[in-house]
Parts: structure tokens; sequence; C-alpha cells
């Protein structure tokens, strides 16, 4: 498999050869269409010139002014009616001329032979070094009639030129070579850094270093593959920290659970100790239940959002209802709870919207503070509905309520070490609300409360 550089290189030397190509036939036509009447005109002009000069001057030698014509840049042949011919100049490739025309020129008659030359696709009239190809005009020298005929001679002209144009045309198409070659090289070195930190991005080393600097589209690339590097590397912390987490939280309640099973295998324990002993491991059964139901839950809602069923329904009616299931443990903890929910249609999937305000109230009951306040809220517009839960209770601080919606983060172990919870709640309201092109705002202050102000679209 070839590689871009080689590719590149031969692709735009070919473009050099094509466009090369598609200029001589381009310039051909022109010649043909443009060039070769105005040849012809000019040429023609050039000799009559000439029959005049010397028809009135008779005295001329005719030779010797034929002579110094064709030192200046022309070929040039004589006829007389006996046939008797005379060439003035560099020799003519072909010498080939029909009787009848030398009989037409000296008729009186012009012969336009550079006009009427062969139009030939590869080989333009104006280089073809042939009798035939010339300009042949009547002319009358002291009582006698000849016939001239004329063309420019190319190899005088050009004699010095073409070398000077041979050399230009051989040294441009070097130089654009070897530019080409070396250009390539500079735009392709940076494509080949950029396939090395690919490999190493998949060998697990993230720590890639590219040209950054450049002001073009490899530039922009490379900005933007150091941005997926960043990404990736923080996916992959994250990875790490959440097999850690999971595996902490699914090995503590299993040796609890083990411990405390140990212990039950003591004939000599009490009954009222056996009960605690059971009510702790059906706890921790329990946490496990949860944490594995939100697992699974998380892991549906990250693949695709296909279990999503919407369907239109009140929100304001699914909030009260959770209120009162939550009334006994509000009771239990004396909160004052209050709520503005005006009657309010939303279309979304009934079921994962109440995980949002569960997790939400739940949270606000959980960190609330003995004899708090909880109020809750429904605020609607033509576009959207906000939902707001504002508690009480110990709130966060500003590192805390930048990773809150991390799986697996809890705050501040020291401040809730004594309240259960999986750290997968909030990441699960977070990932709910955007399935639903929402968006979660929260505020909170260190013992003074948090707000978490959820947003919907109301179609």
């Amino acid at each position: 498999m070839k590689s871009l550089y080689v590719k590149f290189v031969v692709v735009t030397i070919g473009i050099m050869f094509l466009s090369g190509i598609l200029a001589f036939f381009i310039s051909n036509t022109y010649y043909q269409q443009k060039l070769k009447p105005f040849n012809d005109q000019k040429n023609t002009k050039i000799a009559l010139d000439i029959a005049v000069f010397v028809e009135n001057h008779p005295d001329v030698n005719l030779n010797e002014y034929l002579e110094n014509i064709s030192a200046i840049g022309y070929q040039i042949y004589l006829v007389d009616p006996l046939g008797k011919e005379s060439y003035f100049g560099a020799p003519f490739r072909d010498n080939s001329l029909p009787s009848s025309t030398k009989q037409y020129v000296l008729n009186g008659d012009i012969y336009h032979g550079i006009l009427h030359f062969p139009e030939h696709t590869f080989v333009t009239g104006f280089f073809a070094n042939e009798l035939k190809n010339s300009i042949g005009i009547p002319l009358t020298h002291n009582g006698k009639d000849f016939a001239l005929f004329l063309r420019p001679d190319i190899k005088l002209l050009f004699n010095e030129m073409h070398l000077l144009f041979g050399w230009l045309l051989t040294l441009a198409i070097t130089l654009s070579i070897v530019m080409v070659v070396f250009s390539t090289k500079y735009l392709v070195k940076p494509i080949s850094r950029l396939t090395n930190a690919t490999k190493s991005l998949a060998n697990g080393n993230f720590n890639v270093v590219l040209d950054i600097n450049r002001r073009d589209e490899l530039g922009e690339l490379s900005h933007s593959f150091l941005q997926m590097a960043k990404k990736l590397e923080q996916m992959d912390e994250m990875r790490k920290e959440f097999i850690s987490n999971i595996s902490h939280d699914i090995q503590s309640p299993l040796s609890n659970i083990k411990g405390y099973t140990n212990l039950l295998d003591n004939e000599s324990m009490s009954l009222e100790e056996r009960s605690q002993y059971v009510s702790i491991i059906n706890g921790e059964i329990k946490r496990l239940s949860t944490l594995t139901k939100q697992l699974l839950l998380l892991a549906s809602l990250d693949r695709n959002n296909e279990l999503m069923v919407k369907k239109r329904f009140n929100v304001d009616q699914q909030i009260k209802e959770l209120i009162r299931n939550y009334q006994w443990l509000i009771s239990e903890k004396e909160i004052m709870i209050s709520y503005t929910l005006p009657e309010t249609s939303i279309l979304g999937d009934p079921s994962l919207l109440n995980t949002i305000w569960d997790n939400l109230l739940s949270n606000a009951i959980k960190y609330n503070k003995p004899q708090g306040n909880i109020d809750i809220s429904i605020v609607e517009s033509k576009e959207s509905i906000k939902v707001t839960f504002k508690d009480t209770g110990i709130g966060l601080d500003k590192t805390e309520l930048g990773r809150i919606f991390e799986r697996f983060y809890r705050a501040d172990r020291a401040r809730t070490r004594t309240i259960e919870g999986t750290g997968l709640g909030l990441s699960i309201v977070d990932t709910i609300v955007k399935l639903h092109d929402g968006n979660i705002i929260v505020h909170s202050k260190a013992e003074e409360g948090t707000t978490f102000v959820v947003e919907l679209p109301v179609r």
C-alpha cells in the first residue's frame, strides 16, 4: 500500500502533466482559430510590400534584395513561368508544391498557404517548415513575371530564444517536482505524527505531543486531537475510579453480610442481638439491590434512548403522589414541606421523570437538618417548565458542587458518613434530563442548603 507522501507526489506531478497537455490543446485551438489568420494576414502584407518595392525599383538587383530579406528572418522561394527556381534563406524541410499552385500565383492571384495549411492536433502550422505553408504573391520585375513564396524563418527568429525557453521549461518542471517532493513532506509530516499519536492512544499512552501552532486545517486537527486525547484520559481515569468505587461498594456490604452471618452461628447469642444482626444483613442486601438496579438503569440509559416511552401526563400529580409516599419520613425528621404545583402537562417518559423527582426529594430529606424546610415549585412558560427542589440542608461547597453528577461521587464522607447512598442517583438524574433535551442547574452553599432547578421542554 502506497504511503500518503508517495500518493501526494504522484498525484501532484500527474496534475502538472495533465495541465500541460490540456494547456497544449487549448493553445493549439487558439492558434488555429485566432493566431493563424492573423499570421496569414501579416505575412501577406509583408510579401505584398516586397512586391511593391521591387516593382517600383526596376533597377534593384532582385536576387541581392531577396537575399537581404531572407537574412532578416524569412525563407523565400522564387519561380518564373519557365519553371526556373531560386531559394533564399534557410532551406525548406519539404519543397514540394503543386504546379497548379505556382501557376495560380503566376496568374496574379494570392496563395494563402499559412491560412489553409492542414490543421493537425499536435503540430501547429506556424512551426511547419514546408513550402506549402507559405504566402504566395505575384511579382513583376523589369517586365518579367514571377511567383514569390514567403514564410517566416522560425529557426532564425527563435534561434536563441528557443534555447532560453527550453531551459526555462526544463528548469520549471524540475524545480516544480523538487518543490512538490519537499512541500509534500512538510504537509504529510504532521499527518504521520497524528498517526503515531493515534497508535500511542491505542496503547493507553495519552501524553502525546503535537504541533498546534500551525494556523491551518492540520493545526486545527492537531488541536482537536489533543482535546480528544485529554478527554479520553479523563474518561479512562473515570473508568478506573468507577471500577474502584463499584468494587468497594459491592465488597463492603458483602463483607458485612459475611461477618454478621458468621456471628449468627453463635448459639449463645441472645434473640435481641440475633434480630439486630439480621436487620443489618437485610439492610446490606437492600443496599446491594439498590446499587444493582441503579447500575442497570444507568447502563440502559447510556446504551440508547429507545427505552423511553413518551406520553403526555400531569407532572404536578406525579410529584404530589411522591410527596404522599414520603410523608412518613418527612414527619419522622420533623421537616416542613411546602409546594406550589399548578396543573402542568408535559410530554415525556413518566417512569424516568419520576426517578428524577424521587432522587431529588429523597436527597432533600436525607441531607436536610432536623426541623428543616423543603420547598417544591413548578413554573411553566410557553416552551418549557422549571421544577425546583429547595432545601435547608447541609449544602455543598464549590468543589463538591462541580462533581455531584459524577458517578459514585459522594459529598464529604466526614459530614455524611451516617447517610446511606450509592453515589449514582444524581448521575442518573443528569442522564435522564439530557435524554429529555433539558438541563439541570444547582445552587448550593455549605450549611445553608441546596436548590435543584430542572428545566424540561413542554413539547
